[in-house]
């Protein structure tokens, strides 16, 4: 697995996946930055990603949504608020309806991902920063820590593939 670590801090309201790739630094940023690549890994193997829509700008939108085994289908939204190539990018986060309408009852949390190259692999930081400690508390309740571990577990298979 290439998770290394996982940190829930409810006084910082964060909660933060360490994941480390051999892999160089550019290629796993076009994990983030090709959404047919983000897709194949942003959701857990049962729950996988489709991105209907990608902005890959800073205040671009990204829209999105998750099948489940059972056909449903959870939406989400991105809001890009700052990117530096290859090593930091920063976006806003939350559920939609079908119709890419916003949810507003359980907020929006804020994710930074950083990349740092460390010999000849990558480490790729992912912290989630929540509004509240009751956000914090439903998201990991919904799974959010599995999830993520699983979906990062499919990264290496990906870098394994021939670069696009």
């Amino acid at each position: 697995m290439p998770v290394v670590n996982v940190e829930k801090d409810p006084d910082a309201l964060t909660l933060t996946f360490v994941a480390e790739f051999d892999a160089p630094i550019d290629r796993v940023w076009q994990l983030w930055k090709d959404p047919r690549q983000l897709e194949r890994w942003w959701g857990p193997p049962t729950y996988p990603a489709t991105f209907h829509r990608y902005e890959f700008t800073v205040g671009g939108e990204a829209e999105y949504y998750m099948t489940g085994p059972d056909g449903e289908q959870p939406h989400g939204w991105w809001d890009i608020t700052a990117i530096e190539e290859p090593t930091r990018l920063e976006f806003d986060d939350g559920f939609a309806d079908e119709n890419g309408a916003r949810h507003t009852e359980m907020g929006s949390a804020h994710g930074v991902v950083t990349l740092e190259s460390r010999g000849s692999g990558t480490r790729m930081t992912t912290t989630t920063h929540f509004a509240s400690l009751e956000q914090m508390q439903q998201m990991v309740e919904m799974g959010m820590e599995e999830g993520m571990n699983l979906a990062m577990g499919q990264i290496d298979g990906i870098l394994a593939e021939v670069s696009v």
